[in-house]
């Protein structure tokens, strides 16, 4: 990361922690896109990283649940203001379902995968956050996406991602394109082979990346 980026992270962060949400727009939109900065880079480089920091001051007892709920709004707020100034490559014709699993309460990566998505081209609904498996059957039975993208922040919520995931197998079949991704995985590399997905990337532009590979590599 430049220079640029790390002192834009920096204030984003001071903001965030001060409780300043007209501060943490200001930073991200007057000197990050407004200077030329792509939002793909903001959003990972200043907003993930961000939350990032966010989540290691909070399991090192250095900030209180409610200072990060705070500082995950803040987040909500800048992402809702990004959002229509997203650059939106041409419909690609494909499906993406995004959801967040049962107990699974946070939701801000799913929702900037979500986006990535959206950018890359493809028509995108998001499920938010703690979503009943059984809803989620029901709405992939209703209207199947080309891909099901489920995130997990919090490892402990890995194995309900694996019981998830083979219930949905079971449901629906192999139809279902399986994609997988979200902070937990950085913790324990080893659950990705275990939940059976088609598709992992470590950020949103990897998983878009392998989703592309998967799903459009018989278009012209």
């Amino acid at each position: 990361m430049d220079r640029e980026l790390e002192t834009l992270l920096d204030r984003y962060v001071a903001a965030q922690l001060a409780g300043d949400s007209r501060e943490a727009l200001r930073v991200v939109l007057d000197d990050g896109v407004e200077a030329g900065i792509a939002i793909p880079t903001l959003y990972l480089d200043v907003l993930t990283a961000a939350q990032h920091r966010i989540g290691a001051l909070w399991q090192t007892n250095h900030i209180s649940v409610a200072h990060e709920h705070v500082a995950t709004g803040i987040s909500q707020l800048v992402l809702a203001h990004l959002y229509p100034l997203l650059p939106r490559a041409p419909l690609v014709g494909r499906r993406v379902l995004v959801s967040c699993i049962d107990s699974e309460l946070h939701e801000l990566g799913g929702r900037m995968v979500a986006d990535f998505f959206e950018m890359a081209g493809f028509t995108t609904r998001f499920l938010g956050s703690s979503l009943p498996t059984n809803d989620l059957i029901a709405m992939v039975r209703e209207d199947q996406p080309d891909l099901l993208v489920l995130s997990v922040t919090m490892s402990p919520h890995l194995r309900g991602l694996s019981k998830a995931a083979l219930r949905l197998r079971d449901a629906v079949g192999d139809r279902l394109a399986l994609a997988v991704g979200g902070q937990a995985f950085e913790w324990d590399p080893s659950a990705i082979p275990a939940v059976g997905a088609e598709v992992y990337g470590r950020d949103a532009t990897e998983s878009v990346s392998e989703a592309r590979q998967l799903l459009l590599t018989d278009m012209p």
